[in-house]
């Protein structure tokens, strides 16, 4: 492995997909945000005309014209998109996929043409579709390597301008910000960054490119600052893993394996990340249902006991089919949550049946006084607008006083106060 990373040419190629995945990752953020990923799609198949056509007027693969010839017709792809949706009553899926269809179709017939002509010159140009890395050279590099920088230098400086763009652009219109032109400037960064990535690539894989980092970086953030910088790294890791996977193995496409690359990095983010992983949701919908379940015993026995003592004036035990009865739970979680609160302390198991210990009916109390608030909000959600009870985990018994006391005092009026453990006593 030394032996080939010490070849100038992979180092070349590792530098300049390195490059690649980091303008890539950057803007591939926003292009996710604005929910652009499939207008990134059909930029790179709307680039394959350009480069046939600019083959044809320059009569030779000249790199430099067949990016500018990609850029102008991936960017009016882009354009005709926006019109389709915006002149007809067609939707944008629609439009993008018409767009995508007829000028790839262009680009596979004039690629045809060349291909049949009686020059020399042509051959590699069919190497756009899927990408060949393994071609680029110094002087390839060099421009995705000078054109990826001055990408990341215009998100760096415009950063605040380009986040109000995407999150509020009627804000950043109504503060004198010209969205018209950054939205132009946007979009003609997102081409450029397609355009530089065919050659490694291709146009069918690009939009992974852009897209497969971003997605992985807001698994791991919810700030767009952060996650503009972690889709850059992704994209750099994914680009130095897909070049050092395939130096070694004659014949293995680097661009593809680039691609593969990326994807194991999303999937691995999405098993693994530490706030929206699938490991970390399923433990945290294993302690919810929990949780749950202990609330809902808890809850179950003190309403038995506040209606057996609002009768008789005395306390008693109650059987598990009396519990299980008023909120059913499968067998096997009631018998685990009832051993758990009786380690716990919270209940007692008796002959007879199960009661609440001093500490359990305190517990209990405040469950159930939680959830009755829950009802009163739920019935009654207009007039406590302000509180954003999601972001407080429904956790109605840590308001300020002022709203328990409303809330208590709805309570009242549909007769629904808990009437045991008022101060922490029976």
């Amino acid at each position: 492995m030394l032996e080939i990373l010490s070849n100038p040419n992979v180092q070349w190629v590792l530098f300049g997909t390195t490059a690649l995945g980091i303008a890539g990752g950057v803007l591939g953020s926003f292009a996710l945000l604005r929910r652009q990923s499939l207008i990134s799609d059909a930029m790179s198949h709307a680039a394959l005309p350009g480069i046939c056509i600019a083959f044809l007027i320059v009569g030779e693969k000249m790199m430099g014209a067949l990016l500018v010839g990609a850029g102008l017709t991936a960017y009016l792809g882009t354009y005709c998109i926006q019109a389709i949706a915006y002149y007809t009553r067609l939707k944008t899926d629609a439009a993008i996929g018409l767009v995508l269809s007829v000028f790839f179709g262009i680009g596979i017939v004039l690629l045809t043409f060349i291909n049949n002509l009686p020059i020399g010159g042509q051959a590699g140009l069919n190497e756009f579709i899927f990408g060949q890395a393994a071609a680029m050279t110094s002087s390839d590099v060099r421009v995705i390597s000078s054109v990826a920088l001055v990408l990341v230098i215009i998100t760096i400086l415009l950063f605040k301008e380009l986040k109000l763009l995407i999150f509020d652009r009627e804000f950043a219109r109504g503060i004198g910000l010209p969205t018209t032109v950054l939205n132009g400037l946007l979009m003609t960064m997102i081409v450029a960054a397609v355009v530089i990535g065919l050659q490694a690539v291709g146009v069918v894989l690009m939009v992974a490119m852009l897209i497969a980092p971003a997605i992985t970086a807001r698994y791991w953030t919810d700030r767009l600052d952060v996650m503009v910088i972690l889709s850059g790294v992704f994209g750099a890791i994914s680009g130095i893993l897909g070049t050092v996977t395939s130096a070694p193995i004659s014949g293995m496409p680097t661009g593809p394996i680039i691609i593969v690359a990326a994807c194991i990095v999303f999937f691995v983010s999405l098993i693994v990340a530490p706030k929206k992983g699938l490991v970390v949701k399923a433990y945290r919908l294993q302690q919810l249902r929990k949780q749950t379940a202990r609330e809902q015993i808890l809850q179950s026995l003190y309403e038995l006991v506040e209606e057996h003592y609002q009768a008789s004036g005395s306390l008693t035990d109650f059987a598990r089919e009396e519990i299980r009865a008023l909120r059913p739970l499968s067998e096997r979680r009631f018998r685990k949550t009832l051993n758990g609160l009786e380690r716990s302390g919270k209940i007692d198991a008796k002959e007879e049946g199960y009661a609440l210990t001093t500490s359990g009916r305190e517990t209990a109390h405040n469950v159930t006084l939680n959830n009755r608030y829950m009802q009163m909000y739920a019935m009654h959600e207009a007039r406590f607008a302000n509180l954003q009870m999601e972001k407080r985990n429904w956790d109605f018994l840590s308001l300020p006083e002022e709203e328990r006391e409303r809330l208590h005092a709805l309570l009242q009026e549909h007769q629904l106060e808990p009437r045991l453990m008022q101060g922490g006593r029976l």
